[in-house]
């Protein structure tokens, strides 16, 4: 059994994840239901698959949830964009949000190909 708290990938997920609830609760408040929901939704997302596959029988399932966490941080990315060119979030901030979620997203390719190859 895999413990999911030990794999770099969940670290940064969850250290980016924490990030980003800091930064959203400064988002306007017509926007709880709309953007902040779902951009806090996206980069937890990263996190959960990290884990709930961690937590299957086989690297190729584990290797499914990868594939699915680097889906969510490709949506995570999109609702960056949208957060920065809504004026949500400054330049300085996105680009440190987009640098860390780029190095996540390599670091998730990374895993899923040494998953794959087993």
């Amino acid at each position: 059994m895999r413990d999911f708290k030990k794999f770099e990938v969940w670290q940064l997920s969850h250290q980016l994840t924490l990030k980003i609830y800091a930064s959203t609760r400064s988002f306007p408040k017509e926007e709880v239901f709309g953007l902040t929901s779902q951009i806090r939704r996206s980069f937890a997302s990263i996190g959960y698959n990290i884990s709930e596959g961690s937590g299957r029988n086989s690297d190729k399932e584990f290797a499914n949830f990868i594939n699915i966490a680097l889906g969510s941080s490709n949506e995570a990315e999109n609702q960056l964009i949208l957060a920065k060119d809504l004026g949500y979030i400054n330049e300085d901030d996105y680009l440190i949000f987009l640098d860390e979620l780029t190095t996540l997203k390599k670091k998730l390719v990374t895993l899923w190909n040494r998953l794959k190859a087993n």
